[in-house]
């Protein structure tokens, strides 16, 4: 059941949809949208164990946008994506 709901593309499409809509809302504080992105850019421009693939940072991207989206759904209901 758990990799049905990885796997699914409505879940993704609101995890795509919903980090954009958090990361650019004016009513999402800037400490939440830091959380998320300075990990990730920090990720993806410091050196890792296979250099020139980026396989592993888009893994962890989508990772880290997965649990953004959902303690953003969690934090700011009114915002939540797809409305």
């Amino acid at each position: 059941m758990k990799l049905r709901k990885l796997l699914s593309l409505k879940r993704w499409s609101h995890i795509f949809r919903g980090s954009w809509q958090y990361v650019i809302s004016r009513d999402v504080a800037v400490a939440d949208k830091l959380l998320f992105t300075v990990p990730v850019l920090l990720y993806w421009v410091l050196p890792d164990f296979m250099p020139f693939l980026p396989i592993d940072d888009i893994g962890v991207t989508m990772l880290l946008m997965g649990w953004f989206v959902s303690r953003m759904d969690r934090k700011y209901p009114a915002l939540k994506a797809g409305k």
